[in-house]
């Protein structure tokens, strides 16, 4: 994301652009599935010390405004992603825990049933699948 995109969204809300913010985003970008541990942590490595409340009140502000999307890969903190890179579906194996990306469409067929059977718009960025990975299902 180029940054005066990023800039200019916040600005055009009446939000300034701030190097906290700057770097949290940052952080985002650069980290597969960043958790607020991590993107502080990342953080931490480059700049100076980053509360964690900080890092979940912009991580809060920038998904209010669309910079950024969560999604839950099991118990603990939500994930986070760009907004522009979130068009995709996770799997997550019980065994290994390994996290993969998976095509949205495959789950159309899902979206489609909820809306037409039960009359219910699903999100399916927002989907998590748990099962177990090809590599744990053969050893």
């Amino acid at each position: 994301m180029p940054a005066d995109t990023w800039r200019e969204e916040l600005r055009s809300r009446g939000y300034r652009a701030t190097p906290q913010r700057r770097l949290v985003l940052e952080a985002v970008r650069d980290l597969d599935h960043a958790t607020p541990d991590t993107i502080r942590d990342r953080v931490q490595q480059t700049s100076a010390e980053l509360n964690l409340s900080t890092v979940y009140r912009t991580l809060d502000l920038l998904e209010r405004i669309g910079l950024v999307t969560h999604t839950h890969l099991g118990a603990g903190s939500p994930s986070y992603h760009l907004a522009e890179e979130a068009d995709h579906l996770h799997v997550v194996c019980r065994s290994c825990g390994a996290v993969a990306d998976t095509p949205l469409d495959l789950a159309d067929g899902l979206v489609e049933r909820l809306r037409d059977d039960a009359g219910f718009e699903a999100d399916a960025r927002h989907l998590t699948v748990f099962g177990r990975c090809r590599a744990c299902r053969e050893a």
